[in-house]
């Protein structure tokens, strides 16, 4: 068996690889039909024009779906791994709100573009790196919590190094865009998909940029951390039937006809 294919490490590494796709698909559509410049665009630029502006929002979707499955997955984890620690359990249900709040940014993302639906856009980013930052503030302190019994350190300092890592990134793309878009260097740059090394501002561009994709991939790598715990985990529904037929409410069974009838497990 792959390591992969161990419990459901499969979530993590799917949501990882798909999301990653999802950027450098659209990107490498943008960059040869000449939509954007091949350095450094912002990642919203390069899903604003079609035809890669449909391919970057159904697989953003798509990625939105596969992130909230595994914050639920963490959720349940940890839930079963503290059942009796009210902390914890407090912690636990507040990333799981946070982490689905930052998917919906995620899904806001996807379908109202820079370029047409400017605020609406900035509001899915706010929600998605804003509010997953502090999902992944979360998640840490739960890793420190549960040490050394649940938890190894090891996981604990990858995802405090990941959490600063996308804290720095949020830091700087923060202060170069305010800069960028303070007026000093023109106006309605929102809409401005090609840049040259000359012009006023694109160094507060190119640093405006790299951020936003150091943000991206520091919010990849802290799902990476997942996987070993993932490994661990399987999930089983068992299906009850409380009748011979599906037309009778459960209620008209005797007690003794509603035990269980057909069990089965995934």
């Amino acid at each position: 068996m792959w390591w992969f294919q161990q419990g459901l490490s499969f979530l993590p590494v799917a949501l990882v690889v798909w999301s990653a796709a999802s950027f450098v698909f659209s990107y490498i559509t943008a960059i040869v039909l000449h939509h954007v410049d091949p350095l450094v665009p912002y990642i919203s630029d390069t899903g604003t024009i079609p035809p890669e502006r449909c391919l970057f929002g159904i697989m953003l979707n798509v990625s939105t779906f596969l992130g909230m499955a595994t914050m639920y997955v963490r959720y349940k984890q940890v839930s079963a791994l503290s059942p009796e620690n009210p902390k914890i359990l407090r912690l636990n249900k507040l990333g799981l709100v946070l982490g689905w709040m930052s998917c919906f940014g995620l899904c806001i993302i996807a379908n109202f573009q820079k370029c047409i639906l400017y605020y609406i856009h900035v509001l899915g980013a706010c929600l998605t790196f804003g509010v997953g930052s502090i999902y992944m503030l979360v998640q840490t302190i739960l890793s420190y919590l549960m040490q050394p019994e649940l938890h190894s350190k090891d996981i604990f300092w990858a995802r405090l190094a990941v959490l600063l890592w996308s804290c720095s990134s949020i830091l700087s793309m923060f202060v170069s865009s305010v800069v960028l878009y303070s007026g000093l260097y023109g106006q309605n740059l929102v809409q401005k998909l090609h840049w040259n090394s000359q012009e006023r501002g694109y160094t507060a561009h190119i640093i405006s940029t790299v951020s936003e994709w150091s943000l991206a991939f520091s919010f990849l790598s802290f799902f990476l951390t997942y996987i070993r715990d993932f490994q661990k985990i399987s999930l089983r529904a068992v299906v009850s039937l409380q009748g011979q037929t599906l037309h009778e409410s459960p209620g008209s069974f005797r007690a003794e006809e509603q035990a269980l009838l057909v069990a089965g497990s995934i």
